[in-house]
């Protein structure tokens, strides 16, 4: 089952992840969210529309904008709506 990893705590697990352009999207109730803190990042994506950033805050340190989500994505990414993809050193194994 993939799983999301920062700080050595799993911060997202599921066995539903919808891969895009190789990034695993876990689904909302899958994720942490105590970990999670909305920042102000936003970027467009010409077929998935924008995305808002949060950071990951984990036993004291912070990883900004590792975490991103399709809260409104466009028809052609509509299966990630409100799934939530990792970077900046977030592992994600199976």
């Amino acid at each position: 089952m993939p799983k999301a990893i920062w700080n050595d705590h799993v911060i997202a697990e599921s066995a539903d992840t919808v891969m895009v352009e190789g990034n695993h999207y876990f689904p909302p109730g899958s994720i942490t969210s105590a970990f999670f803190v909305p920042t102000e990042t936003q970027t467009v994506c010409p077929w998935k529309g924008t995305a808002s950033y949060f950071s990951l805050e984990v036993d004291g340190h912070q990883n900004k904008d590792a975490a991103w989500t399709y809260a409104e994505p466009k028809e052609a990414a509509e299966n990630i709506r409100g799934h939530y993809a990792f970077w900046k050193g977030v592992t994600v194994s199976e």
